[in-house]
């Protein structure tokens, strides 16, 4: 999941810094988020794809074609 959000704040040609402006956050949060050092929730997800002007539904369809499903 962290480096589709990168690269969704990548294309948005964003910093760190004004996703976490938009978010009323620190820079840290941001960072930790992309580190994957920090989990967020589905509210704070959203919060985060419309920071990066990115539909929410469209960016979690992205993260879950990138989790390997298990076997069954």
């Amino acid at each position: 999941m962290t480096a589709i959000l990168l690269d969704a704040r990548s294309n948005a040609g964003l910093t760190q810094q004004e996703v976490a402006d938009r978010l009323g956050k620190p820079q840290s949060y941001v960072a930790k988020v992309e580190r994957n050092e920090r989990r967020i929730d589905v509210v704070e997800f959203i919060s985060l794809a419309q920071a990066l002007g990115v539909d929410p539904a469209r960016l979690f369809a992205a993260v879950l074609t990138g989790i390997d499903k298990p076997q069954l």
